[in-house]
């Protein structure tokens, strides 16, 4: 539970009916979010032409990130809150909690990574894009995305920074006498909450929307000129037609991608903003803040991690037709035709030294 209290007493616990309806709805979650996020993972494995992009490299690490997620948090979560008690022990607590921050800490942080490179993909020349994005250098920020989050969650957590001046309040909320129950409470102190929530949310937050913002404008920009050609009408020559039509659709292409990862990334923030900004808050008023409400804003977050590989499905020609191929068993309708041995013709365009077929 990145930085937060899951405060389940006896007297907010949930019913028989309550109970069905959630184990039904956070099991639907769970698989859906294991099985999408395989699905992303194969897909880029086994398409060549996906495993050209960059981008992808970022798209497969999140993806590991949300399975991780869905397969060593979700489950104990969603136990304790049926269950109403955490059996596991304090040290499992520990690490559990300490699994939820490194892990939703990556998934932004790779989003971040994301935006950055669809930044220098379509506000720069291809050769600028190409000296900033080397096979190196893609390295390092994966590196990044998995090393940073360790020093705001194992490191603090196990050493017991996130508890100072709140210890006796921890454990008051641990263990309810009247139903006999233990809980895996993980309280934050004021410093820890808002140092915590400005590294793994709201700085990445600001960087996401200011590469965004200037892709938006940039994007615009090439609309317009564009359009400004089109109306001057098509050359007669050739020669001259084939770089405008190139550049059109590498725009376009571009763009969409950018729409795409744009879509992907505000609805990761309305998922997760909710409950960063209730992280924030509740510290602040005396940890007053329902559980239930706690509960809801969690697992909204956690829906999160089961949703990219169905916006990849229905918003990225490229993943739809990956995941058809997978799905359908390999059906030779889905599989883009082989350039092998061909010059490059004129359905096809050459994007940051990837080749793709037009259709």
């Amino acid at each position: 539970v990145l930085l937060s209290p899951v405060l389940l007493s006896s007297s907010e616990g949930f019913g028989v009916a309550e109970k069905i309806v959630l184990l039904t709805f956070i099991s639907a979650v769970i698989l859906m979010a294991i099985l999408g996020n395989l699905l992303v993972m194969v897909a880029v494995c086994r398409d060549r032409q996906l495993r050209k992009i960059k981008t992808n490299y970022f798209i497969v690490s999140l993806a590991f990130a949300d399975l991780l997620v869905s397969v060593l948090v979700m489950p104990f979560g969603a136990i304790e809150l049926v269950q109403d008690n955490w059996i596991y022990g304090e040290m499992f607590c520990l690490v559990r909690t300490s699994l939820d921050v490194l892990l939703t800490t990556a998934s932004i942080l790779h989003l971040c990574c994301i935006s950055l490179d669809r930044y220098y993909a379509i506000c720069c020349q291809p050769l600028v894009y190409r000296n900033k994005m080397t096979p190196l250098r893609i390295a390092v920020m994966l590196g990044g995305c998995w090393v940073i989050p360790t020093f705001i969650s194992f490191l603090p957590i196990m050493q017991g920074w996130n508890s100072i001046g709140i210890i006796d309040l921890i454990q008051q909320r641990q263990f309810n006498k009247a139903s006999n129950s233990t809980y895996c409470i993980f309280m934050v102190n004021k410093p820890y909450a808002i140092t915590c929530s400005v590294v793994a949310f709201y700085i990445p937050f600001l960087l996401m929307v200011l590469a965004y913002y200037r892709i938006y404008v940039t994007a615009r920009e090439h609309a317009r000129q564009i359009q400004v050609l089109q109306r001057a009408g098509a050359p007669t020559d050739g020669r001259q037609h084939h770089p405008d039509q190139h550049s059109t659709h590498r725009m376009k292409t571009e763009t969409k991608a950018a729409k795409t990862l744009c879509i992907i990334m505000g609805c990761f923030c309305l998922c997760w903003a909710p409950f960063f900004i209730t992280n924030i808050v509740d510290p602040f008023i005396n940890y007053t803040v329902p559980g239930k409400l706690w509960t809801a804003f969690l697992w909204l977050g956690y829906i999160n991690s089961g949703l990219n590989p169905f916006l990849y499905a229905f918003l990225n020609k490229s993943f739809r037709r990956a995941f058809l191929i997978i799905l359908c068993c390999g059906d030779e309708r889905y599989r883009r035709p082989s350039i092998l041995g061909q010059t490059v013709p004129c359905s096809t365009t050459t994007i940051n030294g990837s080749t793709h077929v037009l259709r």
